[in-house]
């Protein structure tokens, strides 16, 4: 009786195999989730072998590259305090440009001239 479910169970499981292939070639039909996911993947995949460095990678200063690192090694909380404190200059620099534009419109410097 066992024998007889298991064969049922083949059978049930062949039935619902598929064997059509669908061909990913076209961005059209399968376009792609993700953009530049693709060449991620293609560049950090372990066949890949090609030790050229990433397109986003060319033009980053050694500067840039030391501050990415910087930031790789903080722990969660120190990045969130390296957020907290750019956000805190971000608006800073709002108010004092705020402050500045008001400045320029009662000094007058931001009319346009007349044309006579």
């Amino acid at each position: 009786m066992a024998s007889a479910s298991a064969d049922s169970d083949l059978d049930l499981d062949q039935s619902l195999l598929s064997f059509e292939r669908l061909d990913r070639a076209s961005p059209d039909l399968w376009p792609e989730q993700i953009p530049g996911v693709l060449e991620f993947a293609a560049v950090k995949s372990p066949g890949s072998g090609s030790n050229t460095p990433a397109k986003w990678m060319a033009d980053l200063e050694k500067d840039d590259i030391d501050m990415l690192q910087e930031f790789g090694s903080l722990t969660t909380s120190q990045l969130m305090d390296k957020v907290r404190g750019l956000q805190n200059l971000a608006y800073q620099l709002g108010l004092d440009e705020a402050r500045e534009m008001t400045r320029g419109k009662f000094l007058n410097i931001l009319e346009k001239p007349d044309k006579r």
